[in-house]
């Protein structure tokens, strides 16, 4: 091991006195050039009995002793002036260290050493170099008496613990970034688990678009997905509407500027329905974005008058296309979280309770499960969430502390403003930049920083990075470091399993550390713990479950002539066949009037008598 234990926390023992006189085997090299930010350390790659040992070591904490204090460096690269190398003598090396600060004992006898960032009295000519002390390496890292947990080991001395200010953390938002394969949501649920035992208080919702967090934390997870949620369609604004109506494809101002006009109409008549369809002005005027409930046949009510009026010919075709998008988004099942008949009434309080876990009910995690839900309306309902997530800390005066965890965050915060969805973007950015006054933070995960808008990652003030391979995503890291260790980030590209280097307002100093290892349940993606063995000559594969899937749609259920007919034909052909007992003479009702509330005879096929 690099670093040397000590027996206690007081006074220094006699290996580790740095008297010159004496063979200390602690020193390993005298300082040779300083620039102020780096130095260079002459050594040898051989010890006194002539063995080649690993003493120096990229990546490695070294101190440098200047009496009073000790400067603390980062030894970030090794090398032979000459290139060559001698098996019969001692190899003269090179080692270059950056500066990361200095260490100064206690005051008082017996006190811990104390680290500070930045270098008062620079190394000299001659200046020898040690290993670092366990203490003064502790010291390091150590926050100050900030409310702290551990996540971890650091990566030099598995013995240390590597802690995190986690208020600081939350706080000032957070951003963890990697290659796939890295242990990056693995991570995120040892965060997760930690961050919600310290702070029991929080609740977090987490867009999920692989659908594999909800199994890492059964214990305070709520699943919500396509089929459980409820979020009706009138707390959607208009650019997020139109976003679901258009299906992402580019609107029609036209059209949506019609929507503008008969919105607000399709609100006052479900408030007051003898009004008409005068609009009120003033301080309690509806708009088209006010998440008040309205009916969907209202609307279409409406346009269906404004093409018949005599001036509104030149509009008809827009008018007729508006009304086609509006009922083919009302009947497409796959919309039924938006359309649901029972999403009419005025249900906003039990929509932002369920989602965000008001009470918690010793939940406080929900995790919103994107796989199932068709890509063209994830967008508005990130949109959606995220601003409500928002308004929601706003106006609960603080008492209410968010977490909004954006798996994947490139997908809906694109660095290309001409990518993406526009009203998605900003409701993240005033996360980032407004949220922490009122209590909402914002935690990014992505495995393309380069791809994430910057206005978002510049707002994140601690940063996990993991291994990355990317060139242009390694820039965008070593662009966000602050302080004097930026050369810990040329290890990005070859970090092992679950390491990642800390740096920023959660951590004292840049740190590299190995994180906790998690039981295999609560990893993200394997928490079944089920090894599906793949298929073969796909016997095994239910193919009619997959295409019901794919449809979305319940069976129809079928009339007493048809079943007969089916029997009939089954039973010529099967003598074995024996015909079900008789069913009611049932055609398919067509639930369009119950999800636009109408009444039940207004459309739809009834039962048939006998």
């Amino acid at each position: 091991m690099f670093v040397e234990r000590e027996a206690s926390v007081g006074e220094p023992t006699s290996q580790e006195r740095r008297n010159i006189q004496q063979n200390d085997k602690r020193i390993l090299g005298n300082v040779v050039q300083c620039d102020g930010a780096r130095a260079t350390i002459s050594a040898h790659a051989e010890d006194a009995e002539g063995t080649v040992t690993g003493l120096w070591t990229v990546g490695r904490m070294i101190s440098i002793n200047l009496g009073s204090t000790r400067t603390v460096g980062l030894v970030y690269a090794i090398g032979k002036s000459d290139r060559a190398w001698n098996p019969d003598g001692q190899n003269l090396i090179e080692v270059s260290v950056e500066l990361v600060g200095e260490v100064r004992d206690g005051v008082e006898p017996g006190a811990k050493p104390v680290f500070d960032r930045g270098i008062t009295t620079y190394p000299h000519i001659g200046a020898i170099a040690h290993r670092i002390r366990t203490r003064d390496l502790q010291a390091v890292y150590d926050l100050a008496g900030r409310y702290s947990v551990t996540i971890g080991t650091l990566s030099q001395d598995e013995s240390i613990a590597a802690n995190i200010a986690i208020d600081d953390t939350l706080a000032r938002h957070f951003a963890i970034v990697g290659t796939t394969g890295v242990g990056k949501s693995t991570a995120v649920s040892l965060l997760l688990r930690k961050t919600i035992a310290s702070r029991p208080d929080l609740r977090v919702l987490i867009l999920d678009p692989h659908n594999e967090f909800a199994a890492s934390l059964p214990e305070y997870c709520v699943k919500v997905d396509s089929k459980t949620l409820d979020l009706p369609f009138w707390m959607f604004r208009l650019e997020e509407f139109a976003e679901v109506l258009f299906r992402g494809r580019e609107t029609v101002p036209e059209e949506v500027d019609v929507l503008r006009d008969l919105i607000p109409a399709a609100k006052n008549l479900y408030r007051n329905p003898s009004s008409g369809t005068y609009i009120r002005r003033g301080s309690d005027a509806l708009t088209a974005d006010t998440p008040v409930p309205y009916r969907i046949a209202d609307l279409i009510k409406q346009i269906d008058e404004r093409m018949g009026m005599l001036e509104a010919k030149n509009d008809r075709p827009t008018l007729k296309s508006l009304k086609t998008r509006i009922e083919s988004a009302a009947a497409d099942p796959r919309y039924r979280f938006m359309f649901n008949s029972r999403l009419i009434e005025d249900t906003i309080h039990e929509t932002i309770g369920n989602i965000f876990r008001v009470p918690n009910h010793g939940r406080p995690v929900t995790c919103f499960e994107m796989a199932g839900m068709p890509s063209e309306v994830v967008n508005s309902v990130c949109s959606v969430l995220a601003r409500l997530a928002f308004d929601l800390a706003l106006w609960s005066e603080g008492r209410l502390k968010l977490l909004l965890l954006c798996e994947e965050a490139h997908r809906y915060m694109p660095a290309d403003p001409r990518l993406g969805f526009a009203p998605t973007r900003h409701a993240l950015s005033r996360i980032a930049k407004e949220g922490r006054k009122y209590g909402c933070y914002l935690g990014v995960v992505t495995q393309r920083p380069g791809e994430l808008d910057p206005t978002i990652l510049s707002q994140c003030s601690t940063f996990f990075a993991m291994r990355l391979a990317n060139e242009q995503d390694q820039a965008i890291i070593r662009s966000a470091i602050a302080d004097s260790s930026a050369s810990t980030l040329a290890f990005l590209s070859s970090m092992g399993q679950r390491e990642a280097i800390a740096f920023g307002e959660g951590v004292a100093t840049t740190m590299r550390l190995k994180f906790e290892k998690l039981p295999q349940e609560f990893i993200p993606g394997t928490a079944k713990g089920e090894q599906i063995e793949p298929s073969v000559d796909g016997n095994d594969v239910d193919l009619a479950m997959i295409v019901e899937r794919l449809r979305n749609v319940p069976k129809p259920q079928q009339s007493m002539a048809f079943a007969e007919t089916v029997d009939s034909s089954r039973q010529a052909g099967d003598p074995d066949y024996k015909k079900p007992a008789n069913s009611p003479r049932v055609q398919p009702d067509d639930d369009f009037d119950t999800r636009y509330g109408l009444k039940p005879s207004t459309f739809g096929m009834r039962q048939l008598n006998d």
